[in-house]
């Protein structure tokens, strides 16, 4: 698959509420994944890496509603915009907020993604 078809495959998934599954069958074996934040969890690689973090972002927040903006291409990378409405569930507090996604893509893999947030 190239950037394109991957993209759009991908965005569908997360379109339909089916991130798990996008992750599961896009994500290279060595994917990287780069948050902007601080902490254990900002830059980490591998696949196994980013299922667990991805297990403990949905075990410690709600998620009321994510909607999928994109996919936006240029060259091997396209990003997405997703607007999340979500509650932490250790302090309750709820924030609605915009995410911006930028992923990279090789031999029909993402091999990076890299988020940003709103201020």
């Amino acid at each position: 698959m190239n950037t394109h078809e991957v993209a759009e495959a991908f965005t569908a998934l997360c379109k339909a509420g089916e991130f798990e599954k996008a992750g599961l069958e896009f994500w290279a074996q060595t994917v990287r994944s780069v948050e902007a934040m601080d902490g254990p969890m900002a830059s980490i690689e591998g696949i196994d890496a980013v299922i667990a973090k991805s297990e403990w972002w949905y075990a410690n927040n709600e998620v009321h509603a994510i909607a999928t903006k994109g996919p936006f291409v240029n060259g091997n990378q396209f990003s997405l915009v997703f607007d999340m409405d979500v509650t932490d569930k250790a302090s309750g507090n709820r924030h609605a907020g915009e995410e911006v996604a930028l992923y990279t893509v090789e031999n029909g893999k993402i091999v990076e993604e890299r988020f940003f947030y709103g201020t």
